[in-house]
């Protein structure tokens, strides 16, 4: 096995490899100068695969792409680790496959790109921290093994916001991640690295985690489809946690069609299609609470993309989610600042880490992240009898919110914009611009996302078009719960209908 190497490390052999020298020429191939790439790079995740098989190009040609691709835009600093001679040999290992007729695999050389909180046993788990810099599990998460049974490549472990405790992916101990329509902007998170990987067109799709929106807000952010099953539709195992109650790992796609795909796998479940007539569905619109205060180039790509749908046949009724925000606010903190620290040390238990929890917090290099974890251990600490109330009763007291709003007006869905304002300057970790007013980064960009993740319905983000000023607007169905295909087919009748996220010009 080749060894892992550093980023950079592996950003210069990937240099080498693939023709960009020092003068800055490009010379592999999938690569453009602005827009949309030519060649696999260019591709949707279920497009390449059918390409791989047609044999329109191989599997090493592909993965020497995304690691050209990769290093060309080091500027984003998207990756924290890459093996490249890893990576290669098993692009080589696919073609051989693929020659021999290997028809079994269904994303047979697919280039992921996975969240560095997800287990893998090839490329260290740093969790976007100091603590486990050179931490490298003995096994693969067991979504990810799934992902590679089913003949998927790790192109690389992608950069975050520091334990998944944050949205702006302005990580301390390994850099900012870089939005790639506008590399001074935020890409959203905590699965920045991995939103961004996608939107770059360095690879088609990839991994992330979800537990108030950390794939959902980067997707919206960065143009690209993000999903979040029903709580526990995936194994949470082998995952840096926050909340066992509200974590889920979450796939990041350029198409829905690529979100289907790599759900099956994930959940262990046949490809499914739930799709009614279109003049048949009918989608709940909250605008109270989801729809208030909202950045005023974003309501406008909203506001049209949804007459969009609606013209087409789509039933949008206008109706609200009875007191949603008092639900929500009365158990969202309460529930991950109880779990946190209590799941962080059952995982560096069950790693065998001989590392104590504080001594991972003490080397936290975020001070946002830093502050709230050390609070926690101290006079802070949510109390025991009002997280086990908020379990008993507040969390059931939302999902039957969530449950009657879909009951009793016989709805398939609800749909909201994502976030309230698109990707703001990176540095902007406590306060943001809305409307002229000074609000929450981390409260405002979760405001959306937050209520369905506490309970545990299936989110899909897609986007909705561009604003004025050219950043990307998601919009947010969710789902009763259980109805992820559901979910997923309105997803891609939404995307037929409006379009996919133009590349950006990089």
């Amino acid at each position: 096995m080749a060894m892992a190497m550093s980023r950079r490390s592996a950003l210069k052999c990937s240099i080498a490899m693939a023709g960009v020298y020092a003068t800055g020429h490009i010379s592999a191939p999938g690569l453009g100068h602005a827009g949309e790439p030519s060649g696999p790079l260019g591709l949707t995740a279920t497009e390449a695969i059918a390409a791989l098989r047609e044999k329109r190009f191989s599997a090493r040609a592909f993965a020497e792409a995304v690691l050209a691709r990769s290093a060309a835009l080091d500027r984003l600093n998207i990756f924290i680790s890459q093996d490249a001679d890893a990576l290669l040999a098993a692009a080589e290992a696919t073609d051989k496959s693929l020659a021999a007729g290997d028809d079994t695999m269904p994303l047979l050389g697919l280039p992921l790109a996975v969240k560095d909180n997800i287990d893998t046993r090839d490329l260290p788990t740093t969790g976007g921290t100091p603590a486990f810099r050179d931490w490298t599990p003995s096994m693969n998460a067991p979504v990810m093994q799934a992902l590679l049974d089913a003949g998927a490549l790790l192109a690389g472990k992608t950069n975050m916001h520091e334990l998944a405790f944050g949205i702006t992916s302005n990580n301390v101990a390994f850099g900012a991640v870089g939005n790639p329509h506008n590399p001074t902007l935020i890409p959203g998170g905590s699965s920045g690295g991995t939103a961004a990987a996608v939107a770059a067109r360095i690879v088609p799709a990839g991994l992330g985690t979800d537990t108030g929106g950390s794939c959902r807000i980067p997707a919206a952010l960065c143009g690209c489809v993000g999903f979040r099953p029903t709580h526990g539709r995936y194994s949470q195992v082998g995952t840096i946690p926050i909340s066992h109650t509200r974590d889920t790992i979450g796939p990041i796609a350029r198409s829905v069609a690529d979100i289907r795909l790599l759900d099956a796998i994930c959940a262990g479940e046949a490809l499914s299609a739930d799709e009614k007539p279109i003049g048949e569905i009918r989608i709940g619109v909250p605008a109270t609470y989801f729809y208030e205060n909202l950045d005023y180039e974003l309501e406008i790509v909203v506001a049209k993309a949804l007459e969009r749908f609606r013209a087409e046949g789509v039933q949008l009724i206008d109706v609200d989610v009875e007191d949603i925000q008092t639900f929500n606010e009365s158990i969202s903190f309460p529930i991950a600042l109880f779990e946190v620290l209590r799941e962080l040390g059952a995982y560096l238990y069950g790693h065998g880490q001989h590392l104590s929890v504080p001594d991972l917090v003490a080397e936290v290099a975020g001070a946002d992240v830093k502050g709230l974890l050390t609070s926690l251990m101290g006079d802070n600490a949510v109390p025991a009898g009002l997280y086990r109330d908020v379990i008993a009763k507040g969390r059931p007291a939302l999902q039957r919110a969530y449950a009657n709003y879909f009951n009793d007006h016989q709805l398939d869905a609800l749909v909201v914009p994502t976030t309230p304002l698109p990707a703001r300057p990176i540095g902007e970790d406590e306060t943001v611009e809305l409307n002229g007013e000074k609000v929450s980064t981390f409260m405002t960009y979760i405001r959306n996302t937050d209520p369905p993740s506490n309970a545990g319905l299936p989110c899909l983000s897609v986007p909705a078009g561009l604003t004025a000023s050219g950043l990307p607007v998601g919009v947010e169905f969710v789902g009763p719960s259980g109805g992820d295909a559901a979910v997923m087919a309105i997803g891609s009748l939404f995307e037929a209908i409006v379009g996919a996220s133009p590349a950006p010009e990089l």
